[in-house]
């Protein structure tokens, strides 16, 4: 063991470890989810440090050569390649101040290492007073979270498009299938699976979308706000330079916030970013909900779809098959929304200048991108990329249902189109077989207006039609009769 000394004394810190009092002291304290905080977070961290030795090295308020030492330091800790920063639990004390010094401590010993120094000495560079410099935990953790979420962002709407491109293939596939569209669980009127899939489809493009709007805000940042946003202890310039300086290191163009006191309490582009995932979350998880009702079955439900089978499905009836890989989804799509909701509770705590409920924010956020993201590539290749449509099952369905009744509504008009569909259900007929009965429109006429696949779109009303229908006796007595 060696002996570090802070401003609380003494403390003991395992002599071959890169982390020094700090980080021991929060080691120590905080052991509440037993898990280390996300290593994209480490990474962004790691990212800012180098940015600031950077910028202080061009202001010519940090020797060159100490910069140099510091940035191949940072390069070693963005790499993943330093154990010794993934130390900590992922929730500690507010405001991202043990991670903060967890990572100036490490990057502080790594460069004076390489400058010929030892361990737990900090000479000649101090974690505080030149890893840190220009900085503080209220401007390095907002902005760190934020590069973050856009890293893990990246992945989650590349697997939205994957997503998408999946189901279009199946609408392209399907797109002759004409099933029972059904609205309150009950028939409705006619759609093709095409039409089914292109709508899914179109709904993770819009999520995708939202998403990406989302991470717009984020690449506006509030580094060189140090403290409570006023820029104390930081050079008039650092703030545009490190900005300048992330930009390139990260390959997107960053911006400073217009006002860094207003980022360094409010998380409301954090919050957006999770809003968006929570909108993601409910789309998937209605279309998991429709994919096992679709399947459902297989004699006694609807039966219209088979989705690959992965498991056995019971412990103790055979054979049995479950839609598992849609409820696993949900299960997952639920907890992304629990996550929205502690980020929500977290950033409405802010208090006067400061939010301390950054480590939260930033666990949970990590969390919902990587299970989200998880989540869709499960449903992808383990269900959508296997679905198929049981064609038999959906036309037997469509003939025995009532489902283009509404079509004839325009000719024959509400009332007396109602009165045939409850005929129809008092007699066990067909709907066809009914009105054909009845004399209301001939077979030829019949088959065009009932056409299935004229009748899942919009279609031009033939008003001369209707007014002969509407003028025949048969017309005259099923009104008179209702």
């Amino acid at each position: 063991m060696r002996r570090e000394r802070d401003s609380l004394g003494a403390k003991a810190v395992p002599s071959r470890a890169l982390y020094g009092s700090f980080t021991q002291r929060a080691r120590e304290t905080f052991q509440l989810t037993g898990r280390p905080p996300h290593p994209a977070l480490i990474r962004a961290y790691a990212l800012v440090k180098k940015a600031a030795a950077r910028a202080n090295a061009a202001l010519g308020v940090l020797p060159r050569r100490s910069a140099r030492a510091i940035e191949a330091a940072a390069d070693r800790v963005a790499a993943g390649r330093i154990p010794d920063v993934a130390v900590l639990d992922s929730l500690h004390a507010g405001a991202g101040t043990p991670i903060h010094m967890n990572v100036n401590e490490v990057i502080a010993n790594l460069a004076n290492e390489r400058l010929g120094g030892r361990r737990g000495r900090y000479s000649p560079i101090h974690p505080n007073n030149h890893v840190n410099l220009g900085q503080s935990s209220n401007d390095v953790t907002p902005t760190a979270i934020r590069l973050m979420a856009l890293e893990l962002t990246a992945s989650l709407v590349a697997e939205l498009r994957r997503l998408e491109a999946a189901l279009r293939r199946l609408a392209v596939r399907e797109r002759r299938v004409v099933k029972p569209g059904r609205t309150h669980l009950q028939d409705a009127v006619p759609i093709t699976y095409g039409q089914v899939f292109t709508g899914w489809a179109q709904a993770v493009r819009e999520a995708a979308e939202a998403v990406d709007v989302a991470t717009r805000a984020l690449r506006v940042i509030g580094i060189g706000g140090t403290a409570v946003g006023t820029g104390l202890t930081a050079h008039p310039r650092f703030r545009s330079r490190v900005v300048r300086e992330l930009s390139r290191l990260v390959g997107q163009r960053l911006t400073p916030a217009t006002s860094t006191v207003t980022t360094t309490w409010s998380l409301r582009p954090l919050l957006a970013c999770s809003a968006a995932l929570r909108g993601v979350a409910v789309d998937v998880a209605k279309i998991c909900a429709d994919l096992r009702l679709l399947a459902s079955g297989p004699h006694t439900g609807f039966g219209e779809l088979s989705l690959p089978e992965v498991e056995p499905g019971s412990s103790i009836m055979p054979g049995k098959v479950n839609p598992s890989v849609p409820e696993a989804v949900q299960m997952a799509c639920y907890q992304v929304c629990g996550y929205d909701h502690a980020i929500a509770l977290a950033a409405a705590a802010g208090e006067l200048e400061l939010n301390v409920m950054t480590p939260l924010v930033a666990d949970d956020l990590a969390l919902a991108l990587e299970l989200l993201t998880r989540a869709l590539r499960l449903l992808r290749t383990k269900c959508v990329e296997g679905v198929r449509v049981n064609r038999a099952r959906v036309a037997a369905l469509v003939q025995g249902s009532l489902i283009e009744a509404t079509a004839l509504s325009p000719y024959l008009g509400y009332e007396v189109t109602a009165e045939l569909v409850k005929e129809a259900l008092a007699s066990g007929r067909s709907f066809r077989d009914v009105v054909a009965a009845r004399g209301l429109v001939d077979r030829a006429a019949l088959g065009r207006l009932l056409d299935p696949h004229a009748i899942t779109g919009p279609q031009r009303v033939d008003v001369a039609l209707r007014r002969r229908l509407q003028a025949t006796p048969a017309y005259r007595r099923a009104r008179a009769a209702m």
